[in-house]
């Protein structure tokens, strides 16, 4: 006959196994979703890719060059049009009375050293009054400071004196971000040896705090989502608003003044 303690202990060793059972369940459910909603984006990059190549094509009183990676082209966004990019264009527009033709140079999932090879050599084509760059987050995952350093003073060297530089955005888990740490802190020198403005886009992100992960991020766990590339855009917004407004507002003066 089993003993009253014997019974206490099976039952208690049963419930720990189903709850066990019950996690990795939960755990490989969440898992499979997860990868299911990284495919579900996937499927979105030669979209959004085409998307930015035709309205390229459209003209514009103001040229917008964005360099970047996959956040430029918006990926995690409702639309192309709600990434940082599309954001910052129509705030120029409506800020500036001036059509805007937007080049959106990025490449999903380009690393510093891609944007060298791939972006650089179409930028220098380009003659163009607004300039974002924010490039960076891919080089984290294997995080080589040397090699980020070289093509950082590589792009920033390419740059007109009026662009505006993003440093990283905030990862919020600890091991990548004393990664991110040292990136930005080599963003922010290089910028300051040429002169360029540095958006605060960590700080930015940062503020929004860990809870953002479930409030910005799309189910990727990983791009922003819509209200997420709000918040880039706030963090480039105060210094595109001081250059459109000191170097184009001057413009529509003497324009006015002609008339």
């Amino acid at each position: 006959m089993t003993s009253p303690t014997l019974r206490i202990r099976s039952a208690i060793a049963t419930t720990a196994a189903v709850f066990a059972g019950g996690v990795v369940l939960a755990t490989t459910l969440w898992r499979r979703d997860l990868e299911q909603q990284k495919a579900i984006l996937n499927e979105t990059l030669p979209v959004h890719s085409a998307w930015w190549r035709d309205h390229a094509k459209q003209s514009g009183e103001l040229l917008y060059v964005a360099i970047g990676d996959s956040a430029a082209q918006g990926i995690g966004a409702s639309s192309p049009s709600k990434s940082y990019v599309g954001v910052l264009a129509d705030h120029v527009r409506l800020a500036t009375g001036q059509t805007v033709r937007v080049v959106n140079l990025s490449v999903s999932g380009a690393t510093v050293a891609l944007a060298v090879r791939d972006q650089l050599p179409r930028f220098a084509r380009l003659e163009a009054d607004l300039v974002t760059v924010a490039i960076g987050a891919n080089d984290i995952a294997a995080w080589n400071p040397a090699a980020f350093e070289a093509g950082i003073r590589t792009v920033f060297a390419a740059l007109p004196p009026h662009a505006l530089v993003a440093d990283l955005p905030c990862f919020h888990l600890p091991h990548n971000e004393v990664k991110v740490a040292a990136a930005n802190e080599i963003i922010r020198r290089i910028a300051d040896e040429h002169e360029l403005t540095v958006v605060p886009l960590h700080a930015t992100t940062k503020r929004a705090g860990f809870r953002s992960i479930l409030t910005h991020v799309a189910r990727d766990l990983f791009h922003p989502n819509d209200r997420g590339y709000r918040s880039w855009a706030e963090a480039f917004l105060p210094a595109i608003s001081a250059d459109v407004a000191h170097r184009f507002s001057a413009v529509n003066q003497v324009s006015e003044d002609a008339d």
